[in-house]
């Protein structure tokens, strides 16, 4: 199964890369797939790429589903739950 998540961009890094807070972990990813992207906005993330912007409250929505759901503590374990 695929899991694509909304995570909010914290910091544009290297050309073409920000990092992301994906549920409290900080991740380096790649936004070659997304055009003009900038901190404080949000992406919906999938095998370290930006697949595509998301609004705000869109992001919020999911992400409050995904912790009702236990969801986000998966996912910050199978991530590793460090920081960047």
């Amino acid at each position: 199964m695929c899991l694509a998540i909304p995570a909010r961009i914290e910091e544009l890094t290297a050309t073409g890369n920000a990092v992301v807070n994906l549920g409290g972990v900080r991740k380096e990813i790649s936004l070659a797939l997304v055009d003009d992207a900038a901190v404080g906005e949000y992406v919906i993330v999938h095998v370290g790429y930006a697949l595509q912007k998301l609004d705000r409250e869109e992001a919020e929505r999911t992400l409050a589903m995904f912790a009702e759901m236990g969801q986000l503590d998966a996912l910050n374990e199978e991530l590793g739950g460090s920081p960047v």
